[in-house]
């Protein structure tokens, strides 16, 4: 009783949290509590675990016919036990390698209880029989790999005691030798070792097969933010070239509508006008769908820059509305990337400008500052209501927050807001060694 406390009180101590990459396992270990090992990871230890019950069985039955026929030589050869004798120690026998086959399911009471029917090997003075030596140092072994170093030590220091006792009338009528006897508590001490080796690889197996799947998570999620990283490019880029491209058309094609009866001249050069603006955009649209389509570098320029200015600006003239560029300072090649969204915000603020104007809209002013570590954008118009200075419009839509975007990831600012004079201004600052 005092040995299966001590079991159990182990077993409470046992209990631990495992914590590996945010996965968290807990291994409960207590008296009737499953013992289940990790499922191995070569292909001979998947067929050793699966098929851990028929090799049990086996190796149970063979060491109960050896053990049987040591019991015989004993009853009929040498004459030490009577046929009651033999009858019990052959249940006990039997009782042993019996709780061997089931200890994965009671590791804890099938140990204790191969111990006490173990002793009976003691009272009959069979001496260290080959069941209850090989079920204890099986014992010793699989309490050390599923249980811990405690366990096995502790099922080994008990065995070994069984041994010295159980040996002691053999070693006196000199049948075995005193280094005999060490060699039989060595080897259960080894038997120990060897589970513990077994359950330090199966501890590290596992928390290799945690680490790789944790890697594995944060590749997907990784590759997830890249995604949505290359979408919401993907997306801005999609609504520069459309809303610029629509919102030029419309007005052209809502001046066309005014004057198609009074000046059908002037409504057929606006309606070509739209026409060339939408092949315009339908061609940039494919391009940016090739790009998607292709990862052949060529493919992804040229791109959009200052340099396409005039030609930005001379569309939204060719629309009605009236712009006037300024670039001071001296122009310089600037990074593909800056150059694209340069380009962009001063696109996405003159689209703004048409849309969001009013009818108090006349002049649009795109200033372009060249300095010695970054280029300065400045794009002003004056289609709004004097307001206090610095309000903000009240839903900035994703126009602006576009444009943000763009200007953030270079390293870049951009304020906007209303003027106290009236009008909008769009300012952005973007350092020309920005990277993304």
């Amino acid at each position: 009783m005092w040995l299966l406390a001590r079991f159990r009180h182990l077993g409470r101590r046992e209990t631990q949290t495992i914590e590996s990459g945010g996965v968290r396992a807990k291994q409960a270990w207590g008296d009737g509590s499953s013992s289940r090992a990790p499922a191995a990871d070569t292909p001979f230890g998947g067929w050793l675990h699966r098929h851990a019950l028929v090799i049990d069985i086996v190796v149970a039955v063979a060491l109960f016919l050896y053990d049987s026929m040591y019991l015989a030589g004993q009853y009929a050869g040498f004459g030490s036990l009577s046929m009651p004798a033999f009858i019990v120690m052959e249940v006990v026998s039997a009782a042993i390698c019996t709780l061997y086959v089931v200890r994965r399911r009671w590791p804890l009471t099938a140990a204790v209880l191969v111990f006490v029917f173990s002793c009976g090997y003691i009272v009959t003075d069979l001496g260290p029989a080959p069941v209850p030596l090989v079920a204890l140092d099986l014992m010793a072994y699989f309490l050390a790999a599923q249980r811990g170093w405690r366990f096995g030590l502790l099922a080994a220091a008990v065995a070994s005691v069984w041994i010295v006792v159980a040996a002691e009338p053999i070693l006196q009528r000199e049948y075995l030798r005193v280094g005999e006897v060490g060699v039989l508590v060595l080897a259960t001490f080894f038997a120990a070792t060897i589970g513990m080796a077994t359950r330090a690889r199966r501890r590290h197996v596992e928390g290799l097969r945690e680490l790789n799947e944790q890697l594995a998570r944060e590749r997907d999620a990784r590759a997830q933010v890249a995604a949505a990283e290359e979408r919401a490019r993907i997306a801005r880029e999609i609504h520069d070239v459309v809303s610029h491209s629509l919102g030029t058309m419309v007005v052209m094609a809502d001046g066309a509508t005014r004057t198609v009866e009074s000046n059908a001249e002037q409504a057929g050069a606006a309606m070509a006008r739209v026409r060339d603006t939408g092949r315009e955009a339908m061609a940039e649209m494919r391009r940016m769908l090739d790009v998607l389509r292709s990862d052949d570098p060529a493919m992804r320029a040229p791109q959009p820059g200052l340099g396409r200015l005039d030609r930005l600006i001379g569309e939204a003239r060719a629309s009605g509305l009236r712009v006037d560029l300024q670039v001071t300072g001296t122009p310089v090649a600037l990074p593909s990337g800056i150059d694209l969204a340069a380009y962009r915000i001063v696109q996405e603020s003159l689209t703004n400008a048409r849309k969001h104007g009013g009818p108090l809209l006349s002049l649009v002013t795109v200033t372009v500052r060249y300095l010695d570590e970054s280029v300065e954008l400045r794009i002003v118009d004056d289609g709004r209501e004097p307001v206090m200075s610095g309000a903000e419009p009240g839903n900035p839509g994703h126009g602006l927050v576009g444009m943000r975007e763009r200007a953030t990831a270079y390293g870049g600012t951009l304020e906007t807001g209303l003027r106290a004079s009236g009008g909008f201004e769009v300012r952005a600052v973007l350092p020309i060694g920005g990277t993304v």
